[in-house]
């Protein structure tokens, strides 16, 4: 689960930095797209801090399912010893 939220994340601040160079994009080298630098600049920041919220959701779910699996094994060793 935590691979695929660090996945997202990295798809996520790869469309920033794309939103980000987009405001330096020329208005006549690409006729069809927003000249309004402010707005790419907006959806820039927007999915930025998507990716920061969806990487930390994905270290706290590391960490979580880290400590499901200790508390699993430390559970089998002490039904191991009490055999």
């Amino acid at each position: 689960m935590a691979r695929n939220l660090y996945i997202l994340a990295a798809t996520l601040l790869l469309f920033s930095l794309i939103s980000c160079g987009m405001v330096w994009m020329g208005n006549s080298d690409q006729p069809g797209l927003a000249g309004n630098g402010s707005l790419w600049k907006t959806i820039a920041l927007f999915l930025l801090v998507g990716s920061l919220i969806t990487a930390l959701c994905g270290m706290m779910t590391a960490m979580f399912e880290q400590v499901e699996r200790r508390n699993e094994e430390q559970r089998r060793r002490e039904r191991a010893k009490r055999r």
